[in-house]
């Protein structure tokens, strides 16, 4: 892809590369359906994308995947592959993505170009930033919200909040699984 290519990112161009952190927070549901905590290390890649064409419409992005390990343990307990999309006509960051446990998820938010901070979020039931998820997860843990705030530091750094919010069968409140780390760049 072409310097000019990753320039027309938007606030995506500072994220391409590979990305570690270190220390993680992870508030889970744990497998009573308690709350579970978690402290845990994670790998970032985003790669660049052709420009993708939809008539009028442009879309720049990056192609991109996650792992996270529980500190001390070998195996990962996550992961998720997806695409990060930026459409400058909107003003809009897109960031589309599966996890192997049977969820997807389309979020959306609005941004600059030069940003560097932004926020996404997806509804359930939506027609454009949704959720679905297998009859299972629907079921016992249905995802009804999530949020992420992403904040880009400096070359070298960023951090993420997100908050993926679960009606958990047999609970009233809203469960709020969170995760944040802050990632430095590994090249």
């Amino acid at each position: 892809m072409s310097d000019d290519s990753i320039g027309k990112l938007g606030p995506l161009a500072p994220l391409v590369g590979t990305w570690q952190g270190e220390k993680g927070d992870d508030t889970a549901p744990a497998d009573d359906r308690g709350v579970e905590k978690n402290k845990f290390r994670e790998r970032m890649s985003f790669t660049p994308l052709a420009p993708v064409k939809n008539h009028a419409q442009t879309l720049y992005g990056l192609r991109y995947a996650t792992t996270a390990w529980r500190i001390g343990e070998a195996d990962p307990f996550h992961e998720e592959v997806g695409y990060w999309l930026w459409d400058a006509r909107e003003k809009q960051v897109m960031r589309c993505f599966i996890v192997p446990r049977g969820v997807n998820v389309l979020a959306g938010g609005k941004a600059e170009a030069g940003a560097r901070s932004f926020k996404l979020a997806a509804e359930v039931g939506s027609a454009t930033f949704g959720i679905s998820s297998n009859p299972y997860l629907d079921r016992e843990f249905k995802t009804v919200r999530y949020e992420l705030t992403v904040t880009v530091h400096d070359n070298d750094s960023f951090s993420y909040e997100e908050d993926t919010q679960l009606k958990i069968k047999g609970q009233e409140a809203i469960f709020h699984h969170t995760d944040k780390n802050t990632l430095r760049k590994a090249r």
